[in-house]
């Protein structure tokens, strides 16, 4: 039986182990999108801390896409050689780089609701909640340039050395406000029953793809339900999971909520991970169980128990950088830890 310490390997990338850092947003960069010496030192302190997969938190692809003007992007050229630094000291200390691309639709600049440098876009002209910026709906060739986006920042990715690619296509972003019924009221190809929904998201999957080398692993993270009457349920994201595991997706990363303010009646530890248990089962594809895990021993159960092949921890690595090693020592796993700080094992 697998465990927390075990390998895994998919396509040509090998993780030492099954423990993942979700992206989360650290609002650092400058107006340019560009990565900054604190997005360095957070990374590479979880690297050097034994984590298996980083995943970089989301990045914009394109400016009107940023979820505030503190984003991190890969919209343009200069912002590759920032990111290139930080994953080559990342891999040398033995993770697997992967980034989140990413575009927040009608929730981008969220602390002033919606009112940033560039207009808020949508599926359909419906702001998020009160007090939000109405957004303008998207025409037909406008989707065209945000996939185009997404392609070229998959591009780009690769040229910074990620080993892979994650698309972010959850929590009332961009590609989940087209998923969602309760966002999307389109009544085109991109509007009405879930395989037009899905419609975007498959195009942005397909770009993607056809831009990194086949090696190299592609990610989807999702909502799996919206919380809400009328919203996308998990039956939905099962069926959407085999789409793209169709289109070449390697690993689904089980979310839920944030498309419209409703939030769970109650959340505790691993109230998530049922979602990626049954896409993982249902679906036939590896995928990533998040939300509220914090002990190695929670971690482990998921693993041993073939509940999820990945476990993300999210806030416990930040209180926590090198929360992997610990674990390994709480579970007894051996495992190696940096020359510089073997003295500091037993």
């Amino acid at each position: 039986m697998p465990n927390l310490f075990s390998s895994l390997s998919l396509r040509g990338v090998t993780l030492r182990n099954r423990i993942v850092m979700s992206p989360m947003a650290m609002y650092s960069a400058g107006a340019d999108g560009l990565a900054t010496d604190w997005h360095l030192a957070h990374y590479v302190a979880r690297a050097v801390g034994g984590v298996g997969m980083i995943v970089c938190e989301v990045t914009a692809v394109e400016p009107r896409g940023r979820l505030t003007v503190g984003d991190l992007g890969l919209w343009d050229d200069r912002q590759v050689e920032p990111l290139a630094r930080i994953v080559r000291l990342c891999r040398a200390q033995g993770a697997v780089m992967a980034v989140q691309l990413g575009h927040a639709g009608r929730k981008a600049f969220g602390e002033h609701q919606g009112a940033g440098p560039q207009p808020i876009v949508a599926p359909s002209a419906v702001p998020f909640d009160a007090g939000w910026v109405t957004p303008q709906a998207l025409s037909a060739a406008e989707i065209d340039t945000i996939v185009e986006a997404f392609r070229a920042a998959a591009k780009r990715a690769d040229a910074a050395g990620f080993d892979a690619v994650e698309i972010h296509a959850a929590h009332g972003y961009l590609l989940h406000q087209f998923l969602s019924p309760l966002t999307n009221g389109r009544d085109d190809e991109y509007g009405g029953g879930l395989e037009n929904r899905a419609r975007l998201l498959l195009r942005v999957v397909d770009a993607v793809r056809s831009a990194l080398p086949p090696e190299k692993l592609l990610l989807v993270r999702v909502s799996a339900t919206d919380w809400a009457p009328a919203g996308l349920t998990v039956d939905d994201t099962v069926q959407v999971a085999r789409w793209l595991k169709e289109r070449g997706a390697d690993v689904v990363d089980c979310s839920s909520g944030g498309a419209v303010p409703t939030v769970p009646a109650h959340i505790g530890p691993g109230y998530q991970v049922p979602f990626a248990e049954r896409v993982r089962r249902e679906a036939g594809i590896p995928t990533v169980a998040v939300g509220l895990i914090r002990t190695p021993e929670q971690a482990e159960e998921i693993v041993f128990n073939e509940r999820a092949d990945l476990v993300a921890l999210g806030r416990e690595l930040l209180r926590h950088p090198y929360w992997p090693l610990h674990a390994a020592r709480r579970l007894r796993q051996e495992v190696p830890w940096p020359w510089q700080y073997e003295r500091a094992k037993e």
